[in-house]
């Protein structure tokens, strides 16, 4: 025993104040051994040290290193500024990096508004003065450089702007010549909304405000117009759904409810601008996940908003934000009283897409029927909400082939939410989950309790939209049900249920398509906010 014990040396040494006892063999190497020290007292293992006895002279680390006792242990001194020092430094190093983005991101507003006010200057200059080719070359130039010098710092900025300026040159923004045909059609809710181009629904859009006389009656600047849709165009995302072509249909279909319900005979021409901003703004920058989850994640939104409306509150203001800019603002000829009103409708109108008040909204409206007066501004407000709120919803009113493919968008951005509700650990809809969701009871109950009642309403005092609207609404609803039945013997006869990913596929079968072929029915399911 005594020769096995003399193989081993003990070392104790001194751990701020903590006595740490370390046993290693003669055989270890000095290398071995320092490896072992700095395991011991937890310094990296590569760290540069002495130890210093009592006295406090150096030790040398060998394996024949003299032995101490635990009352006489060795100091562990790290050498060449050491590990501690490095880490203080790193830190102040990242708080540095830290000060200076928040220095750059606040500064970012000013160099945006200063950019912003020289942009409108030289586009001024090359709009109203006719100054000579090679003067707006050169223009063109600086707008370009300035551009490209916002969008460096923008991207350089830890902050998420918004796109508040077009990204393309009005002088470059195609012009199509609408046939005869497209502009009749433009004005019922047939219209086929899936063959048209970005380019070409702005050209569309910019038709309407010319054909209901908006340009004229107040004096809209043709080129801002156009400018303004562009930027409207860049601020929509590219979400499954609601994107810039849902933006289209809401304002198509109001467009088409305009001349349906001859509403420039009953309201003011104001009232049929907020009509069409509101609708053209109603979605803007919306991010692809409704307000429950906003709310239930506790958003940057839901915070700002106190949970009322988050979404169509930002809506409201990156609209705003828009017209802030003088090269996008088609109200800048109104004066201060009419900007005011134009802005406390078309926010009104807005917030009112908000299904968490549909129920609110309905029963006002219901409540006015029976005495509705058309010069009485609450009742028009009101009934102007709840055109929105139609035109919002309204996909199910057009034709299967158009309503249809909106189904599968919804659907997509429906279970992009859910996917990451699980993810995140929140509460999921079961009409969002795609491992629950049935398309045909989802769209008969959508169908049956939200739309049909709403038009029903209003066709009590627009009886002409029973034919155009209320009846396709009649005939969807009866197509699902229908395919509910099929959907349901399927399942229960041939196959086990399955989620609707695969569902949807199993169900296009012959006998069903030649049902539908030969009823000529149509559905859709609609968005619920």
């Amino acid at each position: 025993m005594g020769s096995a014990s003399s193989a081993y040396r003990i070392i104790y040494l001194d751990v701020d104040g903590r006595i740490q006892k370390v046993v290693f063999s003669h055989c270890c190497s000095p290398c071995d051994i320092k490896e072992l020290f700095c395991t011991a007292v937890g310094l990296p293992r590569s760290t540069t040290f002495s130890l210093l006895d009592a006295s406090g002279a150096m030790v040398s680390i060998d394996p024949t290193m003299p032995s101490n006792s635990e009352r006489s242990p060795y100091k562990v001194v790290p050498l060449s500024g050491g590990q501690l020092p490095d880490k203080e430094e790193l830190f102040q190093n990242v708080l540095t990096q830290v000060a200076e983005q928040f220095s750059r991101a606040f500064k970012i507003n000013e160099l945006k508004a200063e950019v912003t006010n020289r942009l409108a200057m030289l586009e001024k200059r090359v709009e109203l003065e006719g100054i000579k080719v090679v003067e707006i070359e050169k223009c063109r130039s600086d707008i370009k450089k300035l551009r490209e010098e916002m969008t460096s710092r923008n991207s350089s900025s830890c902050l998420d702007d918004k796109k508040l300026t077009p990204h393309r040159d009005v002088p470059s923004y195609p012009k199509y010549h609408l046939s005869k045909e497209t502009i009749d059609t433009l004005r019922q809710p047939i219209f086929d909304v899936w063959q048209w181009e970005p380019n070409e629904m702005l050209s569309c859009l910019e038709h309407m405000y010319h054909d209901l006389g908006l340009v004229r009656d107040f004096n809209i600047n043709p080129i801002t117009l156009k400018r303004w849709l562009l930027c409207i165009h860049d601020n929509y995302r590219n979400n499954p759904f609601h994107n810039f072509r849902h933006c289209f249909c809401v304002a198509q279909m109001m467009y088409s409810m305009i001349y349906l319900c001859n509403l420039q005979e009953k309201f003011t021409q104001i009232d049929i601008l907020i009509l069409m901003t509101a609708a053209v703004c109603h979605d803007l920058d919306h991010p692809g996940y409704n307000n429950t989850y906003q709310i239930n994640a506790r958003t940057e939104l839901a915070v700002r908003y106190n949970d009322i409306s988050p979404l169509e509150n930002h809506h409201c203001a990156v609209a705003f934000q828009i017209f802030s800019q003088p090269d996008c603002n088609i109200f800048s000829n109104f004066d201060a009283e009419a900007f005011k009103q134009i802005r406390q409708g078309t926010i009104t109108l807005i917030l009112a897409t908000d299904m968490a008040r549909h129920g609110e909204i309905l029963d006002s409206f219901k409540q006015k029927l029976e005495t509705f007066d058309f010069t009485n501004e609450e009742h028009v407000t009101c009934l102007k909400m709840v055109l929105i709120k139609c035109c919002d919803i309204s996909n199910e009113v057009r034709p299967m082939e158009v309503a249809e493919p909106w189904v599968d968008c919804l659907l997509e951005e429906y279970f992009m939410q859910s996917d990451r509700e699980k993810a995140e650990g929140l509460p999921v809809a079961p009409f969002m989950d795609r491992d629950k969701v049935t398309k045909p009871t989802a769209q008969i109950g959508f169908i049956k309790f939200v739309l049909i009642p709403m038009f029903e309403t209003v066709m009590k005092l627009f009886p002409q939209i029973e034919e155009a609207m209320l009846q396709p609404l009649r005939e969807s609803r009866d197509r699902y049900e229908e395919l509910k039945q099929i959907d349901e013997a399927m399942n229960e006869i041939i196959l086990p249920p399955l989620p609707y990913r695969y569902r949807k596929r199993r169900v296009r079968i012959s006998a069903w398509e030649a049902k539908r072929n030969e009823a000529g029915e149509a559905g859709h399911m609609d968005p619920v906010d």
